[in-house]
């Protein structure tokens, strides 16, 4: 077996860099490296979260996300999840920057609230907090998830 410490970093397809280091600036992320031998631009946020946005991608699809959008359902990595301490305050933070919320807020019952979102490629983010320190009502919009709907 093999003991996984913790997940080092997520890379991520992006087709325009300068309008993706924009996007991921606005969750908190900056320039870590960019090596000139290589298509990527390695992004942190002060927390030491590391991305590494891969500058290769192309939009074949018309602006679709081929795991999330297409009837057919491929296999591969759906979303990332990052977790904030506040999320009403982090939705304030998508409003303001006009980065819609696609689901949520939302809870699965687990004690944990969700908000899903797209960066500029139609990637698919989700930020998540506890609620334990939080009451329902001050989540402005949060809905019980129902698969259904």
């Amino acid at each position: 077996m093999i003991d996984i410490e913790q997940i080092d970093h997520i890379g991520i397809r992006v087709t325009q860099r300068d309008r993706s280091l924009a996007f991921y600036e606005v969750l908190g992320f900056k320039l870590f490296y960019e090596p000139d031998f290589d298509q990527v631009a390695i992004i942190k946020n002060d927390a030491g979260v590391e991305l590494n946005l891969i500058l290769n991608g192309e939009d074949s699809l018309e602006g679709k996300n081929i795991l999330m959008d297409l009837p057919v359902k491929h296999p591969g990595i759906t979303h990332v999840a990052l977790r904030v301490n506040d999320i009403v305050q982090a939705m304030e933070t998508l409003q303001e920057h006009g980065i819609a919320i696609t689901q949520g807020p939302v809870t699965f019952g687990d004690g944990q609230v969700s908000v899903f979102f797209r960066d500029p490629d139609r990637n698919t983010l989700e930020l998540r907090a506890d609620m334990s320190s939080l009451k329902a009502q001050t989540i402005p919009g949060l809905v019980f998830y129902d698969p259904k709907a």
